[in-house]
C-alpha cells in the first residue's frame, strides 16, 4: 500500500497446528501486559549519522492500566550503535483521543510531577547495539487505560540511521538540542513537530489480563483513520474490550503500512529505508511472538501479497504462509483469529483474475485454516458492498476504494469475536 512519510525519522529490522493453546482460566496472568506498541519498519533516510542532540517526545497511547511501566527501545534498523543518553516517561498533561471520541490533543506538556526517569540495569544510560532492542527497568507510575504518555529519548551523539515507524497517525514533538529536554515538564522546548514514532517501539505496564497482537498492513495502521485520534480499528477494539465482560486486554498494533506475507518491501531491492519493512514471516517473533503478555493475534495480512508487485496470483502461497504464521503462533501458546482479506475493487492494481485470488484465501479463512485457526473475525462481510461484494461499502470507504474510514473501522472491530481471543 502507500507510503507515508514523516519529518524526523529513523528505523529498523529484525526477525521472524500444533497443538492448541491452553484455555484462558487456566493460564495465571501475565507479570507484564502491553499498553501500547508499534513495530518499527525502516531507517529514517537522510538520517545516516543519526539525530545527535535531539530530545524527542513521543506520544502515545495506552491500553491498559497497571501501577509500574517498562519501555522498550529498538535500534532495529541501526547501522551503528546508538546511546539513549537519557530516557524518561511521564502521563501527558492531555488525555489524547479517548474511547469515547472526544480527542484532547497532546502539545508535549507532561502532567505535573509524573516525570519518571528510565533506568535499564538500574542505569541512566544504555547503548543499543546496531539491529538490537532493549526493554528498561520497572518503573512506578500509576498508568490509566486510554491516556496518552510521553516517552522522551535523548540522544547525545552521533549514531547512525534512526529507527522509526512512518505512519503513526500521531503528533510527537521533538528539540534539536544539543541540551537534554527529556526531563522537562514543560513543552517550551520541544518546538519541532513530527508524524512518526522515533526509537520507542513498546510500552508495559504490571499486571494485567494480556494482550492481544494484531498482525497487519496499512489497514491494521490505520493510515486513512483520523490522525490523532485513535480511531484504527484496533483502537476501537481496545475500547470494546474496555466495555466488556471480557478482560481488559491490552491490544499491541503491529501494523506496517504496506507489508506483505511472503516477501520483504520492494522485492527484490529491498533496503532498511523502505517504509513497507520485511515480511510479517520475517518480523514475527519481534513484533508479536515477543510482546509482553501476548496470548493471541489477530491475523489480517495478504492483500499486498496480491496488489503488490511482484503479484502473488497462487493463492496457496500466501496460505502457506498465514498457516505458516498459525504454526509458529500456536508453539508459543498463543491463539490465532484469522481476518478475511476486505474488498478492493476500485483500487488502481484491481483485476478480476486478482479478485479470484482474495476468494480463495478467504474461503481458506473462513473453512478454519484446516483446522488451524482459534476464531474468524470477517471483516470482509463486514465492511463490503452487499450490491457489489467486490466493492467497499461507500459509508465504510475513506475513498480509495481499499483503506476504510474511521466508521469502517469500527465496523471491523465490531466482529472481533471476544470469546476467541
Amino acid at each position: 500500500m502507500r507510503r507515508v512519510s514523516g519529518i524526523l525519522a529513523g528505523a529498523a529490522l529484525l526477525v521472524g497446528m500444533v497443538t492448541a493453546p491452553a484455555s484462558a482460566a487456566a493460564r495465571p496472568g501475565p507479570d507484564w501486559t502491553t499498553a501500547w506498541a508499534t513495530a518499527p519498519s525502516a531507517a529514517v533516510a537522510g538520517a545516516e549519522q543519526g539525530y545527535a542532540g535531539y530530545t524527542i517526545r513521543n506520544v502515545v497511547h495506552t491500553t491498559a492500566s497497571g501501577g509500574s511501566v517498562r519501555i522498550h527501545l529498538s535500534n532495529r534498523f541501526g547501522t551503528r550503535p546508538v546511546l539513549m543518553g537519557h530516557v524518561t516517561v511521564a502521563l501527558s498533561a492531555h488525555a489524547g483521543g479517548r474511547w469515547d471520541g472526544t480527542v484532547d490533543a497532546s502539545d508535549g506538556t507532561a502532567a505535573t510531577g509524573t516525570v519518571r526517569d528510565v533506568l535499564f540495569n538500574g542505569r541512566g544510560q544504555i547503548t543499543i547495539p546496531a539491529r538490537a532492542e532493549v526493554v528498561s527497568d520497572p518503573v512506578r507510575l500509576r498508568v490509566p487505560a486510554d491516556r496518552d504518555l510521553l516517552v522522551s529519548t535523548w540522544t547525545p551523539q552521533p549514531s547512525g540511521t534512526v529507527t522509526y515507524h512512518p505512519a503513526a497517525m500521531q503528533t510527537s514533538f521533538y528539540s534539536q538540542g544539543p541540551a537534554d529536554h527529556a526531563a522537562d515538564t514543560a513543552a517550551a522546548a520541544f518546538t519541532g513537530t513530527t508524524g512518526v514514532w522515533h526509537y520507542v517501539n513498546g510500552v508495559d505496564v504490571s499486571g494485567g489480563a494480556g494482550t492481544v497482537v494484531a498482525l497487519g498492513d496499512s489497514i491494521t495502521d490505520g493510515v486513512t483513520s483520523t490522525a490523532g485520534a485513535n480511531r484504527r480499528w484496533t483502537d476501537y477494539l481496545a475500547a470494546r474490550l474496555g466495555r466488556s465482560p471480557v478482560p481488559d486486554y491490552g491490544v499491541a498494533n503491529s501494523g506496517i503500512s504496506g507489508n506483505r506475507i511472503l516477501l520483504d518491501a520492494y522485492y527484490p531491492n529491498y533496503t532498511i529505508y523502505e517504509g513497507f519493512g520485511p515480511s510479517a514471516l520475517t518480523r514475527l517473533n519481534w513484533d508479536v511472538l515477543e510482546r509482553s503478555g501476548a496470548r493471541s493475534v489477530i491475523l489480517f495480512e495478504g492483500i499486498n501479497d496480491i496488489q503488490q508487485t511482484p503479484n502473488q496470483r497462487d493463492p496457496e502461497q500466501i496460505i502457506a504462509g498465514l498457516a505458516q504464521i498459525t504454526a509458529q503462533a500456536h508453539a508459543r501458546g498463543l491463539k490465532v483469529v484469522g481476518a478475511t482479506i476486505m474488498a478492493w475493487k476500485g483500487w488502481g492494481t484491481w483485476t478480476p483474475e486478482l479478485e479470484q485470488v482474495r476468494a480463495a484465501v478467504n474461503d481458506w479463512i473462513r473453512a478454519g485454516g484446516d483446522g488451524a485457526l482459534d476464531g474468524l473475525a470477517d471483516f470482509d462481510a463486514a465492511t463490503r458492498d452487499p450490491a457489489d461484494p467486490a466493492v467497499l461499502l461507500p459509508a465504510y470507504d475513506s475513498g480509495d476504494h481499499l483503506h476504510p474510514n474511521d466508521a469502517g473501522d469500527k465496523a471491523m472491530a465490531a466482529v472481533v469475536p471476544l470469546a476467541r481471543i
